[in-house]
């Protein structure tokens, strides 16, 4: 596919107990896609196609903390907490992200991380989140209650270097309900089920774990919309068998680290496994799918959506590339400035169309940095 020539720069600083019946999607059944992102049924997806939207949602709120990092946007507001929803909620995107865990005393918790750390007597201790019951979960960072002081938070980087967790807008953690009932309800949630990669599951423990999260859902969701997602594969299949109200998609790196459960080595295999087991689409990291633009088609022709994540989507060439290509959408951190960016290229690109693309797809992925790089 040919695409317009682009020059890469990044963007500059400027429990009720709800019944729902189980269900099994046959082969047969077509898979909604996103022609219309604010009807997020399994019976409203016939939308327009001309009219289709590119969606932006929000990662983690605002985007997620990177408290390495020199740019102050990635440690501006606490990630997945009701600040960062709520400022998220006021750009005019369509879902936001967030992350949940259900505590050793069940109630879903909104947290990225396996480990939580704090420093205790001059060292550092971490604690599994999912070892913890909501009050221990809650007594870290800033709390609620101003006369009360939480344990100093800190972070661990995939690298294993640790940082206290500083950001000029803090807030204290939050519980799923929470968010439900605090944050503008006009904007749809991403729900990602956590779970540990080096961690084997039973079923009955995802099933426990899915299961505390969707009580809450369904007691508090009414017709705000929703869809699931999880880089679990037996999880994703679970959510599907134990609800058909909101839809599900599986989370893929599609192939930039290599794990030894073969369906999350790929993109071929998540599309296999979406249409093995009766799911919506694919939330893939935006490196897979711009090494396999011909995947975009094939995904879609398979009647599944597809949608990318990554920090490449913080760059507004890397928007316009998906956009051409027909990505549905795109999770990214600088909420502000990649809605303005897709404004500015619907505009550019209903002034130039048919105009002559004057460069192709494997031209472009020369000059995305990193695109080379696992």
């Amino acid at each position: 596919m040919a695409l317009k020539t682009v020059h890469l720069t990044p963007l500059s600083n400027n429990h009720n107990h709800h019944h729902h019946h189980l269900n099994h999607h046959s082969n047969n059944v077509p898979h909604p896609t996103f022609n219309n992102c604010h009807h997020l049924d399994d019976n409203d997806h016939k939308g327009d196609p001309d009219n289709n939207k590119f969606m932006v949602i929000g990662h983690r709120g605002t985007g997620m903390n990177l408290l390495q990092s020199s740019d102050s946007r990635m440690k501006s507001i606490k990630e997945n907490s009701i600040l960062a929803f709520n400022s998220a909620g006021e750009f005019d995107i369509d879902f936001i992200e967030f992350d949940v865990q259900v505590t050793k005393d069940d109630c879903p918790i909104i947290f990225h991380d396996n480990f939580i750390f704090t420093k205790e007597k001059g060292e550092i201790v971490e604690k599994r989140v999912t070892d913890m019951t909501l009050d221990e979960f809650l007594s870290y960072g800033p709390q609620r209650d101003p006369n009360k002081v939480g344990k100093p938070l800190f972070r661990k980087t995939k690298d294993g270097r640790i940082f206290e967790w500083k950001v000029e807008k803090d807030d204290h953690f939050c519980t799923l309900e929470e968010v439900f009932q605090k944050v503008n309800h006009s904007k749809g949630f991403n729900i990602e089920f956590k779970f540990d990669d080096n961690i084997i599951y039973t079923e009955e423990e995802l099933v426990h774990a899915i299961q505390v999260v969707l009580r809450v859902v369904f007691k508090y969701a009414n017709d705000r919309p929703i869809f699931f997602s999880s880089f679990q594969p037996d999880a994703t299949l679970l959510v599907r068998k134990l609800q058909s109200t909101h839809l599900v998609f599986f989370l893929t790196n599609g192939g930039m680290e290599t794990y030894t459960d073969e369906r999350r080595n790929s993109l071929e295999e998540a599309m296999k496994l979406c249409l093995e087991g009766g799911l919506n689409g694919i939330v893939a990291e935006v490196r897979s799918i711009l090494r396999n633009p011909g995947i975009v088609k094939r995904i879609k022709d398979a009647k599944l959506s597809i949608i990318s994540y990554g920090q490449l989507n913080n760059m507004r060439e890397v928007i316009n590339a998906q956009i051409l290509m027909g990505v549905d959408g795109a999770i990214v951190d600088l909420v502000k400035e990649i809605i303005a960016a897709v404004a500015e290229v619907k505009n550019e690109n209903e002034v130039g169309k048919g105009e002559e693309d004057d460069i192709k797809y494997s031209n472009l992925m020369k000059l995305i940095p990193g695109l080379v790089q696992p």
